[in-house]
C-alpha cells in the first residue's frame, strides 16, 4: 500500500464484502425477531443493503481496478457473534433487544468504514464513487437511529419479561 488510493481500494474491497455478507445475514435476523416493527425494518434494511452492494461495485470505476471483494473479517466477527447470542434461548422481547444491539454494532462498523470512505474519496477527488458511498452512509445512519427508535419500546417489553 503506497498510496492513499491505495488504501480507498484496499478498503472499498473489505466494503463490499462486509455488504456481501450482511445480505446473507439479515434474513437469518429477520427470522429470529418476534417485534413486526423489527422484522419490516430489518426487510428494509436488505433491501437497502442490496443497493449498498451495488453502489460500492459502481464507487470502483474511479479507481481503474476490478470490484474484487476481501475477506472483511470484522464484519465476519461481527456476523458470528450475533449468530451466537441467536442461538441463546431468551424471551421474545429480549431476543430482539439482542438482535437490535448486534445490528447496532453492525451499523456502526458500516458507518465508520464509510465515513473514511468518503473522506478519502473527496481528498482523491472521486467525486462519483463519494456521491455513491455518501448514499450509503446515509442510509446506515438512518437504519440506526431506526433501530434506537424501535428499542424504546422493545427494551420497555424486555425489562418486563421475566
Amino acid at each position: 500500500m503506497k498510496s492513499l488510493a491505495d488504501a480507498f481500494y484496499d478498503e472499498l474491497r473489505d466494503a463490499l464484502s462486509a455488504e456481501k455478507q450482511l445480505v446473507k445475514a439479515l434474513p437469518k435476523m429477520m427470522k429470529k425477531a418476534s417485534c413486526e416493527e423489527l422484522t419490516a425494518a430489518i426487510e428494509a434494511h436488505l433491501t437497502e443493503t442490496e443497493k449498498h452492494v451495488e453502489r460500492v461495485e459502481q464507487a470502483f470505476e474511479e479507481t481503474g481496478k476490478a470490484a474484487r471483494a476481501k475477506t472483511c473479517e470484522a464484519m465476519k466477527g461481527l456476523i458470528k457473534e450475533a449468530e451466537g447470542m441467536l442461538q441463546e434461548d431468551a424471551e421474545p422481547a429480549v431476543k430482539d433487544a439482542v438482535i437490535i444491539a448486534c445490528a447496532q454494532k453492525v451499523e456502526h462498523y458500516e458507518i465508520a468504514t464509510y465515513g473514511t470512505l468518503c473522506t478519502w474519496a473527496e481528498a482523491l477527488g472521486y467525486d462519483k464513487a463519494l456521491k455513491l458511498l455518501k448514499q450509503n452512509i446515509d442510509e446506515e445512519e438512518t437504519a440506526d437511529k431506526k433501530l434506537s427508535e424501535i428499542a424504546k419500546t422493545i427494551n420497555k417489553d424486555a425489562l418486563m419479561a421475566g
